[in-house]
């Protein structure tokens, strides 16, 4: 029977459920470092055609999961939760700053996205059918929230953790949207309030929480 066969959602784009679900079986430690790729071999493991096998290991090669080489194809190059705990850990404090710093700046408009984005997600029930819609709603939520900050250099640090594992989190762990959905809240209470100190505070928890859960979920599956 094959067990990496996609299932068929709907509404998630078919180059999204393929590098989701690669993405899950690299950080769950179904590839040792190193180990090769082929193309041809999990086009065919997981039903679909070459083109969107390749533009999800382009995807993955951008968040340090694969590294594509000339002549040899995609090598994986897992992350480990030593990674993860230094990513998570890094974006807890610059992000808490960088909220912090933020909110005195934000606008009425601002705050107007900021309650539409929560809306939108507080609509999703938490199946996978959701998840994709989810991961950019909340991007683009956690962006609008640190957007009144100027400084450029925190700003630019957070944008390169981004660039990795972060964004994706959502597609690898269960509850994620009942799990932020009340952490969210808070933080547009806190920012519409004036509250700083618990605005980083929650947003550092937020944050941390995820971590423990991504990590709590490679150990599970690597024991």
């Amino acid at each position: 029977m094959n067990t990496y066969k996609l299932p068929d959602y709907d509404r998630m784009t078919l180059q999204f459920k393929v590098t989701t679900r690669l993405r899950e079986l690299i950080l769950k430690g179904e590839f040792k470092m190193g180990e090769r790729l082929m193309q041809e071999e999990w086009a065919k493991k997981l039903g679909v055609s070459r083109m969107p096998l390749r533009e999800a290991l382009r995807q993955l090669e951008m968040e340090g999961l694969v590294h594509i080489e000339p002549r040899r194809g995609a090598i994986v190059t897992p992350i480990s939760i030593e990674d993860i705990e230094e990513i998570y850990r890094l974006r807890a404090l610059l992000e808490g700053e960088a909220v912090e710093q933020s909110f005195r700046f934000l606008t009425e408009e601002d705050f107007e996205d900021l309650e539409e984005l929560y809306t939108k997600m507080s609509r999703l029930h938490g199946d996978d059918n959701d998840i994709e819609e989810y991961m950019d709603l909340n991007e683009k939520f956690h962006r609008v929230l640190m957007g009144g900050c100027s400084w450029r250099r925190i700003k630019g640090f957070i944008e390169t953790l981004w660039k990795g594992i972060p964004s994706y989190t959502p597609s690898l762990l269960a509850n994620t949207i009942d799990e932020g959905r009340k952490e969210h809240y808070l933080m547009l209470e806190y920012a519409r309030h004036g509250n700083g100190e618990e605005l980083r505070k929650v947003t550092e928890k937020h944050i941390l929480r995820t971590r423990d859960n991504l990590i709590n979920m490679m150990k599970n599956n690597r024991d």
